[in-house]
């Protein structure tokens, strides 16, 4: 865990893919069922996961290449979304240590929420499912305002919602646009390195305020 000077967070925001939820067991069901519709071998979980936080173009790049015809991507991308809805929430669970971390939130009666690039008809049923879409203070998604990460539109949306100004939030994320969207906010920002970072990612160069290597570290930010 690497911490630097800072003020208390009122309030903390997650980023979902990779951050809040372990949801790369659906992604690898999802992208090996396609994989398995078009002839081709499975591909291992490990391979899938790191691209994970990017969301569907990533899984089709990841899967079918990426010089493909416009159409025929866009064919393969909503394809791959059919499927990774019919398995939504499967395999899906909180990252080890979040439970506490959410549970000590709570105690504490400092707000959370969700600002994901996850499309609002994906993101509102997996956060039902489990049981986290009654105890979010905000749920933004991909699709909530016109622009998302890396622009700072949703993270400014979610501390609207809090009715707090944007300095008093902490923001997690395990991508480098989200670290450019909370700078751009003028949020606090951590990179969650247990989530799904790729092996050319440079976190220490993204800006951040500081890491979090497990769940449970954020608990010294609050």
């Amino acid at each position: 865990m690497s911490v630097t000077t800072r003020s208390a967070p009122r309030a903390v925001l997650f980023d979902l893919d990779g951050t809040l939820l372990d949801t790369a067991p659906d992604f690898v069901i999802a992208l090996n069922a396609q994989r398995e519709e078009e002839g081709l071998p499975v591909l291992p979980a490990a391979a899938i996961r790191a691209h994970v936080s990017h969301g569907s173009p990533a899984m089709v790049r990841l899967g079918f290449g990426g010089d493909a015809a416009e159409a025929e991507f866009e064919r393969r991308r909503v394809r791959f979304l059919e499927l990774y809805a019919a398995v939504l929430g499967q395999g899906t669970v909180l990252f080890e240590g979040m439970a506490e971390v959410l549970a000590t939130l709570e105690a504490r009666g400092m707000a959370w929420g969700v600002v994901t690039n996850k499309p609002g008809w994906l993101t509102t049923p997996l956060l039902a499912t489990l049981g986290l879409d009654r105890r979010a203070a905000c749920v933004i998604s991909g699709d909530t305002t016109a622009r998302a990460k890396p622009f700072p539109d949703p993270l400014l949306a979610g501390a609207r919602e809090l009715r707090l100004a944007a300095h008093e939030c902490l923001y997690v994320g395990d991508a480098e646009r989200d670290i450019e969207a909370a700078r751009a906010a003028g949020m606090s920002a951590l990179v969650a390195l247990y989530g799904y970072l790729g092996a050319d990612d440079r976190p220490e160069l993204w800006g951040s305020d500081g890491s979090i290597a497990c769940a449970r570290d954020l608990l010294a930010w609050i």
